[in-house]
Formats: structure tokens, C-alpha cells, sequence
């Protein structure tokens, strides 16, 4: 059992910031991820990102007069230990607000606490299509997100195998609910295009041998690998692929470019492809001041963050969190509720600068026009196509 931890980000007495002492309660906002196991490269860098901004905004003077004080709890990609936690920062801790959520299962077992509760949830990594849909409904709900959903993954996916001229995919998902909800929108997005997938296979998580399924998909034939699941696993497939000795375009959703994807594939896991919100290149200044930050403050081995992606997203909700307190005026669920459907301001994000990114039928705050492709490259994941690099940099200096 991991140890329950509360992460503040300083002693009270010592936060005399902007000439101002903190004197009321902090806010506490709930951090929920996995930091250990196979998706902890995107639930640490999550949360470093979550803790990054946190720690600006309490350095520029907190919210409402108060400190953000955040609580971290480790929900090791456990369906059951999510709930067990929603229901712990709900009842004990008494949070306004949590962030995190790597793993749609997590999500969609924990999230109804909060629903119930009326305290909202940015979900800020997990990807599936239903998490933002599971009370529709309802006449409410609670539940926001700023991670690319998977009905734009999948369809950007197909379109990237169709521009490059392959006609025989097959699909290589893992057996979670993200995975398999992945697949259904990737079968669809497929249909769309006049295609149908070659293979569809699935593995489990820890599984480290994919060679049945990679020669099912190559004796069908198949000149492309669609993937849907996190990088342990993924990196298994690109090895079992360098095994026996067939080698295709691997392109898949996001999680391709997780360091424990890039590291354990090696040379075998290069010029995979993903849709990415964000890649870790200084395009324009407020990601150049994020990097440097980020860098500077938790030391990523060489210098390279094990989930850029996680990482981004971790911080621009706690900025879009703080936008709907500061405006609402109140720590009250349903106030920061309507706050956020109804944001009056641009907050300016590493991922994007959000102008109404949600309102009351839509809580998703990325559209299509945000990912990119990324491509393992070196090690790292650097854009896939210059046009998209440009852009970046070209937005930026609009700023």
C-alpha cells in the first residue's frame, strides 16, 4: 500500500506573497493519478505539471487570499482504489475541486462521487469519448476535460494511415476500457473512410509477448499497426515486430509518446506516430517559460519530460480551475461550475490560450484544431511535420 500524502507547497507562515499573508483556509484542490506503475510516466507528469502551476499561482498571490493547497493520492491505474479516493478527497479532505485522471476506467468509476457531491472534476489525460458524456443525462454535470477526447484521435489516426496510401490496417488495443473504447472509435473511424481493419487484436496489460497477434496481422497482410494502449505494452508490440522481423508504421493514440514506450522499444519503437496537444519544443514563449520551469524544477532525466503531453494538460487545468474560482468569487461546486461554462476571459495555457472552452452541452475544452503529429524521433517526440511546428511558432508570436 502506498502512503497517503498531502502535498503543500509551503508552510503557511512563510507564504507572505506579494506583500500579503494567506490568513483564510486554503483551497484544496485533489490530485488523482497513477504515480507508480505502468502509467505513472503520465501520472508523475501530470502531477509535476499540476504542482508547477500551483506553485505560480501561489507565488503571485494564491485565490480569493488563500493558498492553493493541493491533495495528491496515487490511484496506482486501480479502478477501486480511484473510488476509494473520490470518496476520501470528497468526505475527509472536503476538496473543492480535483484534477488528474490518466486511465478512462479510472475516470469512469470515480467521477459519479464528485457528480453526487456537485464538485467539479478536470479531467486533465484520460481520453475516452464517454467521460464527458457519462451524465448526459442528468441535468448537470460536474465533469470537465482538456486532453484531446478519442472521437478526435481516432478519426486524425485514420486520416494519417489514409494520407500516406495504407489500405490494410490492423488494430493492436489493450483490454481496459480505455483500449477497447479506443478500438470502437477507431473501427468507426475506419468505416467513414470505406475500410475495415485487416485484424483487430487485443492484449492484456503486462503482457509481454504480442507475437500471435503481429503474425495474425502479418499474414493478413496488414502494412500498418493501429494502436490503442500505454507504453509498456506498446513497446512490447514494436519489439515483438523487430522479433519477427516485420516491420510497419506503427500510429496510434497519444500514448506512444510515453517515455516508457520510447525507451523500452528503443531503436524498434522510432517513427511511431501520435496525435500530440503538445511537444516539447519551444515554439513561442509561454511554452519556452514552461519548459525552462519544468526542467529546472524536477530534473527530468536528459532533460526530457516522460510525458510532455500529461504534463502541459496537468498545468493549464489548475490555470482553468483557478479562472472559474477567481470569477465565481466562491469555492461553491455549482458557482465554479457555471464559472467554467461560462469563462469570460482567455486563459492563457501551454496547450492553448482557452477562449469558452466549455459551456453547458460542451465540456471539452479541446477541439480539433489543437493536436498535431508527433513522431519518436532520437528518442524524443518531435513534430511530424514541419507545416505544424511553423504554426506553432507563428501563433506564439501573435501573443
Amino acid at each position: 500500500m502506498n502512503p497517503i500524502r498531502t502535498f503543500t507547497l509551503a508552510p503557511l507562515a512563510a507564504l507572505m506573497l506579494a506583500g500579503t499573508a494567506f490568513a483564510a483556509d486554503p483551497i484544496k484542490i485533489g490530485v488523482s493519478g497513477p504515480f507508480t506503475g505502468g502509467s505513472s510516466s503520465m501520472g508523475v507528469s501530470m502531477r509535476d505539471g499540476v504542482r508547477l502551476a500551483a506553485k505560480e499561482i501561489n507565488d503571485a498571490g494564491g485565490l480569493l487570499g488563500r493558498k492553493i493547497e493541493l491533495v495528491e493520492r496515487d490511484d496506482e491505474a486501480k479502478n477501486e482504489r480511484g473510488v476509494q479516493i473520490a470518496q476520501e478527497l470528497i468526505q475527509r479532505e472536503k476538496v473543492t475541486a480535483t484534477v488528474g485522471y490518466i486511465n478512462t476506467g479510472v475516470a469512469l468509476a470515480s467521477q459519479r462521487f464528485y457528480q453526487q457531491a456537485k464538485i467539479p472534476v478536470m479531467n486533465n489525460v484520460a481520453t475516452g469519448s464517454l467521460i464527458t458524456h457519462q451524465f448526459d443525462k442528468e441535468p448537470e454535470s460536474y465533469i470537465f476535460r482538456n486532453s484531446a477526447n478519442d472521437s478526435i484521435q481516432a478519426p486524425m489516426i485514420v486520416e494519417e494511415v489514409a494520407r500516406r496510401g495504407f489500405k490494410k490496417v490492423a488494430i493492436m488495443a489493450d483490454s481496459t476500457n480505455y483500449g477497447q473504447l479506443g478500438q470502437k472509435d477507431l473501427v468507426a473511424a475506419l468505416e467513414k473512410k470505406g475500410m475495415t481493419p485487416v485484424v483487430n487484436e487485443k492484449f492484456n496489460i503486462g503482457d509481454v509477448d504480442m507475437t500471435a497477434q503481429l503474425l495474425k496481422a502479418k499474414a493478413a497482410g496488414a502494412d500498418a499497426v493501429l494502436t490503442y494502449g500505454i507504453g509498456p505494452e506498446l513497446a512490447q508490440l514494436a519489439n515483438g515486430m523487430t522479433k519477427i522481423g516485420w516491420k510497419v508504421p506503427m500510429v496510434g493514440s497519444w500514448t506512444l509518446s510515453m517515455a516508457n514506450y520510447i525507451d523500452n522499444a528503443g531503436p524498434g519503437g522510432e517513427g511511431a506516430r501520435m496525435p500530440q496537444t503538445f511537444i516539447q519544443e519551444p515554439t513561442n514563449a509561454k511554452r519556452q517559460s514552461f519548459i525552462i520551469s519544468f526542467l529546472k524544477t524536477f530534473n527530468p532525466k536528459g532533460g526530457r519530460m516522460d510525458s510532455p503531453v500529461s504534463a502541459a494538460q496537468g498545468y493549464d487545468s489548475v490555470y482553468l480551475l483557478a479562472a472559474a474560482i477567481k470569477q465565481a468569487n466562491s469555492t461553491d461546486g455549482p458557482k465554479v461550475k457555471a464559472a467554467l461554462e461560462d469563462l469570460k476571459a482567455p486563459v492563457e495555457g501551454v496547450v492553448t490560450t482557452y477562449k469558452k472552452p466549455f459551456n453547458k452541452t460542451n465540456h471539452d475544452a479541446i477541439d480539433t484544431t489543437i493536436p498535431v503529429f508527433g513522431e519518436v524521433r532520437g528518442a524524443r517526440v518531435v513534430y511530424a511535420y514541419d507545416k505544424d511546428q511553423q504554426k506553432a511558432a507563428a501563433e506564439g508570436a501573435k501573443k
